[in-house]
């Protein structure tokens, strides 16, 4: 019988925060859904979820939005994971729990971290909040496995899902259209054009309809960015 995740599973781990634009640190470990290896999600967009404490309300609140948006996510290419220092069968009950009293079904695999490995490497035990458990910090990996976005969140505060899929839209449309997108940016809105990096062409810019100025400007509304393939299982 496999055990719970162990320092074994996982390599080059440390207590830092990871970077944006770094690899995500590979692991192997048990989930809801069974044996987990970040690395097979290649190829696909992916957000990996950390979590308190199972069985708590904010985090039950967070996991019923996941569930009823999983399907939005699955529209962007984007994967599911989730994560907790509980164990395999706490998650399963509360899985279970969840499924019963909100009516949804938790589609995505939850992992467990017993042992903290695996949060340590992410940067998601921090000392002034807990030291047994983590906060919620939230991972967009590209599908090529780098981090393109990290958000934390303190304990007390759920995440606002619909930013957690306007984040991975907005990552897909810079990434596929070489543009950048401006606040409140939502799929279909204009994005920004690249600034140019010359004299001359900041002064043909300047005088372009539709341009603020020289160095802002809008591009019509990104195209269709290829996701990868289909989702584990589909």
């Amino acid at each position: 019988m496999t055990g719970p995740s162990d320092p074994t599973a996982a390599t080059d781990f440390c207590d830092r925060l990871p970077l944006i634009g770094e690899a995500a640190p590979d692991f192997q470990a048990r989930s809801t859904k069974g044996m987990l290896t970040l690395s097979d999600y290649r190829g696909r967009w992916l957000l990996l979820l950390s979590h308190p404490a199972d069985f708590t309300p904010v985090c039950t609140s967070e996991f019923v939005a996941l569930a009823r948006a999983t399907a939005r996510f699955q529209k962007l290419g984007c994967d599911i994971v989730g994560l907790s220092v509980d164990s395999l069968y706490a998650h399963i009950a509360w899985v279970l729990a969840i499924e019963e009293k909100f009516d949804v079904t938790i589609d995505f695999p939850i992992v467990e971290d017993v042992s903290l490995v695996i949060s340590r490497a992410f940067g998601m035990v921090h000392p002034g909040a807990a030291t047994t458990a983590t906060i919620r910090a939230a991972f967009v990996i590209d599908p090529a496995g780098i981090i393109q976005a990290i958000q934390y969140y303190p304990m007390a505060v759920g995440r606002s899902v619909d930013e957690l899929l306007r984040l991975v839209a907005a990552l897909q449309a810079a990434s596929g259209n070489e543009c950048s997108v401006p606040a409140d940016w939502r799929e279909g809105d204009p994005v920004l054009a690249p600034p140019p990096v010359a004299l001359d062409e900041a002064r043909v810019r300047q005088g372009q309809p539709g341009n603020r100025d020289w160095y802002y400007g809008d591009m019509p509304p990104a195209g269709v960015v290829p996701r990868g393939r289909k989702g584990r299982g589909q």
